[in-house]
């Protein structure tokens, strides 16, 4: 049975393959513009920096350099239920110098198109034993994040040899960009 985690709680992920989903639904009160919103991964190391460039895991390069973090696609519109978008992570090819994989969701083209996290309700990430299909973890955010045009919706990091999720839930204005400048070299 999978477990609903709250902000900043921790949990092993005791799986060496599983996927990341994540959704969200659009509230009615729309801009008149469609939503897009996008899951990026940064693959960093010790340093909480970017292992190399080919790390940032995203709709324009959707695996990583050892194939261990594959990035199903980008979904344009967000509709239906379920995963919007999905991550497949094999921790048995992850290249050792990666010891954190921070999960990012950002709305493409926020400020152009009038858009934030306010206008987005029902998000969620959630992991998921890739062979079995059992939930091991889910956490859903449900603060209103009225201005935020990116949300960090949790991170994924090796402690003492086991790979653990932590529930993160923060947002900022800035958009991707903010993202790539904390953790490019």
């Amino acid at each position: 049975m999978a477990i609903n985690l709250q902000k900043g709680q921790r949990e092993n992920i005791n799986a060496p393959k599983f996927t990341v989903g994540l959704g969200w639904d659009i509230n009615n009160t729309s801009t008149g513009t469609a939503f897009d919103l996008d899951a990026s991964l940064f693959l960093l190391g010790d340093d909480k920096k970017l292992v190399s460039d080919n790390h940032f895991i995203f709709y324009n390069n959707l695996e990583s350099p050892d194939q261990a973090v594959i990035h199903t696609g980008d979904n344009l519109t967000g509709e239906g239920s379920g995963d919007d978008e999905q991550i497949k992570i094999d921790l048995t090819k992850i290249d050792a110098a990666v010891k954190e994989i921070t999960v990012v969701v950002t709305i493409h083209d926020a400020d152009s198109r009038k858009q934030n996290f306010g206008q987005v309700r029902n998000s969620f990430i959630r992991i998921f034993n890739t062979d079995t299909n059992e939930e091991i973890l889910k956490y859903e955010l449900d603060e209103d994040f009225s201005i935020e045009t990116a949300v960090e919706f949790g991170r994924i990091y090796n402690r003492n040899g086991e790979w653990k999720f932590e529930a993160v839930g923060a947002g900022q204005r800035e958009g991707l960009e903010k993202f790539v400048s904390l953790y490019q070299k």
